[in-house]
C-alpha cells in the first residue's frame, strides 16, 4: 500500500539527469502515480530551455519500464514570474489529473535558492529528500552538451540516447552556435 495517491515532482529537466531519475524512483515507491510538472513549458527554445515538453516527456519516460511509465503522468507549467499565479497554475494543472479527495504529496530537495517553491504548497505533504547523486546540476551538463560533450556519468541511459539523437538535429546546431557566440573569448 502506498502512502500517497499522487506525488508531484516539479522541474525543468533540461536535461533529465540521475538525481531526477532517483527522485522519480523514490516517488514511485511512495505513491500510486507520479505527476511530473514540466516547468518552463512555453514552446520557444532557449539556451536555458532547449527541449520542448514533448521531448522532455520522451526523454524522461525512456528511462523507465513500461510498467513504471504507466504510473507517470505529466503536467505542463509555463513560466509566469509571479509566485501566487504560479502556485495557482500548478494546483490547477495537478487538480486536473487527480481524483477528488486524493492524498497528494510533493517531492523535492532544497538544493539552492531556486528550491523555495517547495514551501509554497502547504496543503501537500512534502517528501523532502537529502542531496541525491552529489547534487547534480543540469546547468553544467547543458553547457558541456553545447560544447559537444555528453556527460554520461551524470545521465541515465535513455537521456544519453536522447541527447545523442538531438545532437544530429539542425535545432542543436542552432543552439550550439548561440551558446558559442555568447562565450567570452
Amino acid at each position: 500500500m502506498y502512502h500517497f495517491d499522487y506525488v508531484v515532482f516539479i522541474g525543468r529537466f533540461q536535461p533529465f539527469h540521475l538525481a531526477h531519475l532517483q527522485t522519480i524512483q523514490i516517488a514511485l515507491t511512495k505513491s500510486e502515480k507520479v505527476i511530473v510538472g514540466l516547468g518552463s513549458a512555453q514552446p520557444e527554445r532557449t539556451l536555458k530551455n532547449p527541449f520542448i515538453v514533448a521531448e522532455r516527456e520522451q526523454m524522461i519516460l525512456s528511462n523507465f519500464s513500461l510498467e513504471d511509465q504507466a504510473r507517470i503522468e505529466f503536467v505542463h507549467i509555463i513560466d509566469v514570474y509571479d509566485d501566487k499565479k504560479w502556485v495557482a497554475l500548478v494546483k490547477q494543472v495537478v487538480q486536473e489529473k487527480v481524483v477528488q479527495g486524493s492524498q497528494v504529496g510533493l517531492i523535492g530537495h532544497f538544493k539552492d535558492d531556486s528550491s523555495y517553491y517547495l514551501s509554497l504548497f502547504p496543503t501537500w505533504q512534502l517528501i523532502e529528500l537529502d542531496s541525491l547523486q552529489n547534487s547534480i546540476s543540469a546547468t553544467p551538463i547543458r553547457e558541456a552538451f553545447y560544447q559537444g560533450d555528453i556527460q554520461t556519468q551524470f545521465l541515465p541511459q535513455g537521456t544519453i540516447e536522447f541527447l545523442k539523437n538531438f545532437q544530429r538535429t539542425p535545432i542543436y546546431q542552432q543552439l550550439q552556435q548561440q551558446f558559442l557566440i555568447k562565450q567570452p573569448s
